[in-house]
């Protein structure tokens, strides 16, 4: 008998369609009679009773009166015997619901028999563009939503109404039908609400197994379908059960719910699940207004439990961070691949903060917090690694907040399974690090491109963008910080992408960290101390094939010389850009730090006393000792070079706020004091080193004269100078200096409550110096101090600085030329004339020369005595000097002899002479103007001479230097003093700007040519005047 049943079975299956099934699932979602009434007291729960009861009967009279439905009623009648679940009822919605998932049934087996009937044949070679023929199984558009809305009413009727409160969303903050559903339904009826579901969600299942219909189910149904099982398998019940007969689902149905509800979490789209289960855990779903879910139950505590334990299920297997993160994201309106809103949502700290904490917490399941991090931090760590720019955006902004969270709340372990991996290509090239003996081949590549670029890129991401000077993360990131340098120094040299990063991430850190430990990170990276991390020294950094940089064994140089010329190339550009990096230090005021020890390095180099180590005996040393000895020798004099480079460095780059507070000043001129006084007790003072005392002496003065509004903390910090300063009035040769140190003394004793004359005057002259001529005079100052003796002899203390604060204020006073010059003025500016200092003597010069071309009449008066001075001080040995000397209107007198003897000074064999030559000629040319006469040719003779035959590159241009001062002092005049000479400059200029290799004279050479086409454009496109001409008659 079961066997002519199957083959029974079989011929229905044979002959039923899928167009009768759809035809019939079409009729029992038709409106029907009911709907159309014009009665205003039916309300809507009748009219959606009429229509169920309607499109039933009308389903039963067409099984009955129409023949070519007879096969479709012989398999619902066959697949409702085999059924075991209750399909006839009082109530109307659950045999309505019946009856539709007994077609739902139909169509799945049809679709099954189709599917295994179904031989496509092989592909017709001849036409390979066919497209290959289509399942019979397959439905249509209009097809799909028809079985989408019968699957909506089958979850409407038979899922949701016998849902408990708290679980899943209920029908009446939905719609307005569920609404109406929920009232409808009659829970008093046979069979009962906990079996109505169960039969339910059994043949969902059952229908989702064929692959179409599956997708129709779960892709808008799934959380409904989750919250029945859920409530199946895992409700606890209310009482125990007085019988067998009286429970409702057997421990067996139970444990299937159990296992469905498993097996439809690991089969459907990961983050789909996850959301769901968010939702039935408690959170509102997207759709539902928030005055809509202010009267919803909250989840029971049961299922709360469940779905954290799920969830924590889902996080743990593989990809389960990712799955977790596009679950929630996308439940905010991403969209699988980012979507319209995926910019909102990556703004969205919030979000941000919750998965990080949802990520950072160890699961019930995990064995332990250790075990759950050596799992789950891989994924976290591939979350910054997404190519798709909307959604890797999201995903690294969450990635870069769970990193810091579990750096926050597990350092430990943060650092182990998270920092330790992140930085391992940068261990891995670490001079501290065991490099394989297979893996020290030359051209070996120990960091690939990707991984250096993913590396950086994820050191940028968590320590920039995240912000958090956490602990850990600073000290896991120290000991790379040498070989990010590199790094950084390599980027320097050509154009990459990683420039910046390397650029931000070092700045991050050096700022974040204590100042100590910056100032040795600086060290190490300038090369001071050897014990900091860094490169090892058999790798290198290479460009690669992709544009970005590896890491690879570098070969051994076979020259020593190129050996050491690498060297010591590479340790001048990481000085170099040092110092790029610290330029952007200065607010933060490490700048001026490290330029404090910087100078309190010097003060070691400076002085340093190898009388020990030369006169010790070695007579009785081994050869190894000897060489020992000789290379820490070595060793010393790099250190000594290294330091005197950075201060120089420091110097030129920093500018005059590198200071940032009063502690930082107060320790600069510590330091130089300690200076002076080492180099007093060796014996070793300079003109360098005194006028650098008295330059951070005036300093100090200035901040006790008033220019800092002083604290009482602030004098607690300058009192660390007494001690210092006391040594320097009691040892210091110059006078004024010990005058002054003394002074500067009792002012800070006192909280300068107490102040001399000499600080007034000290400050007074330091101030001066921020004058902008002041501020050139002070350059020049700079470059001629070297070839000065420390001699102050005749002068008063007074009077020195007196005259200091004279030649300081050109610019004011040339505004004021009504005011007279006083005799104790010219006297002083008379006797400074002849001051040993190179400065002041120049300054003074300058000043009498000034007071000439304002005709003075006291000054005029003096003009023999001045003349004196004047040629006197042409013979002097120092170009600073005469070069001040000849700025004297008598230099129209003496022009013969000053242009001859430049022109053989510009002969001469020395370089230095021959600059210095050509500098006065220029200076001279331009102010001689019209009386420059017929020596123009032998001054142009001599400069086309010089510019195209001299090797000594800063000869040639001091020449085209002498062309610029010439055309600038001649200015429309040009035309006529140098008509003759005009166009030979004019080809000179051009030759420089095309042939000359330097930079510099090429830059000369086009100021020229500038001057130049600005004297012919005026010369021949005069302005045009309005002038009217009034004549008068006689």
């Amino acid at each position: 008998m079961a066997a002519v049943s199957q083959a029974a079975s079989s011929r229905v299956l044979e002959k039923c369609g899928l167009e009768q099934i759809l035809e019939a699932l079409k009729l029992l979602l038709s409106p029907g009679e009911g709907s159309g009434s014009n009665s205003l007291q039916i309300t809507k729960h009748d009219i959606l009773l009429a229509t169920l009861k309607s499109n039933l009967s009308a389903l039963e009279h067409k099984f009955l009166k129409d023949p070519h439905w007879k096969i479709l009623k012989l398999l619902r009648d066959e697949i409702a015997n085999e059924a075991e679940w209750p399909q006839d009822s009082m109530d109307v919605t659950w045999h309505f619901t019946s009856q539709t998932l007994l077609l739902l049934l139909c169509l799945k087996e049809t679709m099954l028999r189709l599917a295994a009937d179904f031989n496509p044949g092989k592909p017709n070679p001849k036409t390979p563009e066919t497209a290959p023929a289509l399942s019979p199984d397959t439905l249509s558009v209009s097809q799909q939503k028809t079985v989408q809305s019968v699957l909506q009413f089958v979850v409407t009727l038979g899922v949701c109404p016998y849902l408990a409160p708290g679980v899943g969303v209920p029908l009446r903050f939905r719609t307005e039908f569920g609404a109406v559903v929920q009232d409808v339904v009659c829970l008093s009826a046979a069979p009962s609400a906990t079996r109505r579901l169960y039969t339910s969600c059994s043949v969902l299942l059952s229908v989702a197994q064929h692959a179409s219909l599956g997708s129709l189910v779960f892709c808008r149904h799934f959380g409904d379908i989750a919250a029945g099982l859920c409530q199946l398998g895992f409700c606890p019940s209310k009482r125990s059960p007085l019988s067998p007969e009286e429970e409702v689902l057997s421990e067996e149905e139970r444990a299937l719910s159990k296992k469905a509800l498993r097996d439809i979490l690991d089969q459907v789209y990961q983050p789909l699940a996850v959301r769901e289960l968010l939702i039935l855990q408690g959170g509102p779903p997207q759709s539902c207004s928030e005055g809509k879910m202010q009267d919803r139950c909250r989840a029971p505590a049961w299922l709360r439990r469940l779905c954290g334990q799920l969830l924590s299920e889902r996080l743990m297997r593989p990809s389960g961070v990712q799955a977790v993160v596009r679950g929630i994201l996308e439940g905010a309106g991403a969209g699988a691949a980012g979507g319209s809103d995926a910019e909102a949502t990556a703004a969205d700290w919030k979000k941000c903060d919750l998965i990080a904490k949802i990520l950072a917490s160890c699961p019930q399941q995990s064995l332990s917090p250790e075990d759950y991090y050596r799992d789950i931090c891989p994924q976290i760590l591939d979350l910054f690694h997404f190519q798709d720019k909307l959604a890797a955006r999201q995903f690294q902004r969450v990635a870069t907040t769970t990193f810091i969270t579990m750096s926050r709340e597990q350092p430990q372990l943060a650092a182990k399974y998270l920092l330790q991996p992140m930085l391992a290509p940068l261990h891995r090239c670490l001079n501290t690090a065991e490099i394989l003996e297979s893996d020290m081949v030359p051209g070996t590549i120990l960091v690939t491109e990707e991984q250096l670029g993913r590396c950086i890129e994820d050191i940028y991401k968590v320590y920039v963008v995240g912000n958090e000077p956490l602990s850990v993360l600073v000290d896991s990131l120290l000991p790379v910080l040498g070989v990010l340098f590199s790094l950084y120094c390599f980027t320097k040299q050509s154009v990459s992408h990683l420039r910046s990063l390397c650029q931000e991430i070092l700045l991050w850190i050096l700022g974040r960290l204590e100042r100590k430990k910056a100032i040795a990170s600086l060290k190490g990276f300038a090369g001071l101390d050897k014990s900091v991390p860094a490169l090892h020294s058999l790798c290198h950094f290479r460009a690669a094939t992709q544009g970005g940089i590896m890491i690879t064994i570098k070969e051994a140089f076979c020259d020593e010389d190129e050996a050491l010329y690498q060297k010591v190339s590479s340790e001048q550009c990481r000085v170099e850009h040092l110092g790029g990096l610290l330029s952007h230090c200065q607010e933060c005021g490490l700048a001026g730090d490290f330029f404090i020890f910087c100078l309190k390095e010097l003060t070691h180099v400076a002085v340093e006393d190898e009388t020990e180590l030369k006169m010790k005996s070695f007579s009785n040393k081994s050869l190894l000792e000897l060489e020992q000895h000789q290379t820490l020798l070595v060793e010393g004099q790099e250190r000594k070079l290294l330091v005197l480079q950075l201060v120089a460095l420091l110097c030129e780059r920093m500018s005059e706020q590198i200071f940032t507070n009063i502690t930082q000043v107060v320790d600069f001129v510590a330091a130089t004091l300690q200076r002076a006084c080492a180099s007093l007790a060796h014996q070793a003072e300079s003109t360098v080193e005194s006028q650098t005392l008295s330059m951070s002496m005036g300093l100090v003065a200035v901040m006790l004269g008033g220019a800092v509004q002083l604290k009482s903390s602030d004098f607690a910090v300058l009192k660390q100078l007494l001690p210092l300063l006391e040594k320097v009035s009691s040892t210091y040769p110059d006078p004024v200096i010990q005058e002054l140190a003394a002074d500067l003394r009792i002012t800070i004793s006192t909280h300068g409550a107490f102040s001399t004359e000499a600080v007034s005057v000290a400050a007074q002259s330091t101030l001066n110096k921020k004058d902008p001529e002041g501020k050139r005079e002070e350059q020049q100052q700079t470059s001629y101090e070297r070839y000065s003796d420390v001699s102050h002899g005749h002068l008063e203390p007074q009077q020195s600085h007196v005259a200091s604060h004279e030649v300081r204020e050109p610019s004011t006073t040339a505004k004021q030329k009504s005011e007279s010059v006083t005799t104790e003025e010219l006297q002083e500016a008379l006797l400074s004339a002849y001051d040993p200092q190179i400065p002041t003597r120049a300054a003074a010069l300058r000043t009498l020369s000034r007071w000439i071309e304002q005709r003075e009449a006291k000054v005029l008066n003096m003009q023999e005595k001045l003349l004196k001075i004047f040629l006197e001080n042409l013979e002097h040995e120092d170009t600073f000097v005469y070069l001040s000397a000849i700025q004297g209107d008598m230099v129209s007198k003496y022009r013969e002899p000053l242009i001859h003897t430049f022109l053989r000074g510009a002969r001469d064999p020395d370089s230095a002479h021959r600059a210095s030559s050509l500098s006065n000629l220029g200076e001279l040319c331009q102010r001689l103007d019209f009386m420059l006469g017929s020596v123009v040719h032998e001054v142009t003779a001599c400069l086309i001479a010089v510019v195209k035959t001299d090797h000594e590159v800063q000869v040639r241009r001091a020449a085209i230097h002498v062309i610029v001062l010439l055309l600038r002092g001649l200015s429309q005049k040009a035309t006529e003093v140098l008509r003759d000479v005009l166009k030979d400059l004019y080809h000179l200029l051009k030759h420089v700007v095309c042939l000359e290799p330097d930079d510099v004279a090429r830059l000369h050479a086009q100021l020229a040519l500038e001057e130049l086409d600005g004297i012919m454009r005026n010369f021949l496109f005069p302005p045009q005047k309005l002038e009217k001409k009034i004549t008068v008659l006689p």
